[in-house]
């Protein structure tokens, strides 16, 4: 069973794609967003929204359509942002992850497992809750310090899906700063660019892979797509993100 939706079907869509950067989106008469449907273009009433990293440019993020499918726009121009939705499923009902992507180029140079060229054409990110008290005293800090700065904790534990220039496919990567946020590798390098790409991943079966450790509550989807620190442009779409039982 389907029970999460990025993107709305493509009549709702339509009606609101102008007012995705906005605050507001005029809905249809008589149309109730479901409570399952959380696309982008009804972000003011379901939660999506662009998260700002400090002393970063924003990624720029918008509804558009691309090769026969709605998708969001990602173009990042030295800079970096998430558009993100907080969510709230059980670790028991982890289903099958379905996404899809497009990229146009990659940012010359960047790899995500190098401290100073940490950036990827296309990332989409689950994060998860878990017990603070199993961290170590170098990820309290950080994640103390990130409160600080953002003023909220970062999750637990953030599981990764990118798109690298070079690092094999199906390889984990750990994150350099902190090892709390791990990636999976799904398409690497250039031979796959200008195209859908289209991913299904076992969410758990995932998490347990790259952290070796059972998987907490889910509790927020995001997609990045940065280029601050290579200096670099990057653009990509992202299709649907669905969760299935």
């Amino acid at each position: 069973m389907k029970r999460l939706v990025m993107l709305p079907d493509r009549s709702r869509l339509a009606l609101c794609a102008l007012a995705v950067a906005t605050a507001g989106c005029a809905l249809p008469a008589g149309w109730v967003p479901a409570a399952r449907d959380t696309g982008p273009a009804a972000a003011a009433a379901e939660g999506w929204q662009s998260v700002l990293l400090p002393g970063k440019a924003p990624t720029r993020y918008a509804v558009t359509h691309k090769e026969g499918r709605w998708a969001v726009s990602a173009r990042a121009d030295s800079s970096a942002s998430m558009w993100r939705r907080r969510v709230s499923v059980a670790p028991g009902q982890l289903g099958q992850a379905r996404f899809s992507w497009w990229v146009d180029s990659l940012p010359a140079g960047a790899h995500v497992g190098d401290v100073d060229q940490e950036d990827a054409a296309a990332r989409v990110i689950f994060a998860f809750e878990g017990d603070f008290e199993r961290l170590s005293p170098r990820n309290r800090a950080m994640f103390d310090l990130a409160r600080a700065l953002t003023g909220e904790y970062p999750p637990y534990a953030t599981l990764m899906y990118v798109w690298d220039t070079r690092a094999p496919v199906g390889s984990v990567v750990v994150n350099p700063r902190t090892d709390r946020v791990r990636k999976i590798v799904l398409d690497s390098g250039p031979a796959e660019l200008g195209r859908w790409r289209e991913h299904r991943r076992e969410l758990a079966e995932d998490f347990r892979r790259a952290f070796g450790e059972e998987p907490g509550r889910l509790v927020g989807i995001a997609v990045m797509t940065d280029g601050d620190n290579t200096r670099t442009r990057s653009h990509a779409w992202y299709g649907a993100i669905e969760l299935h039982d």
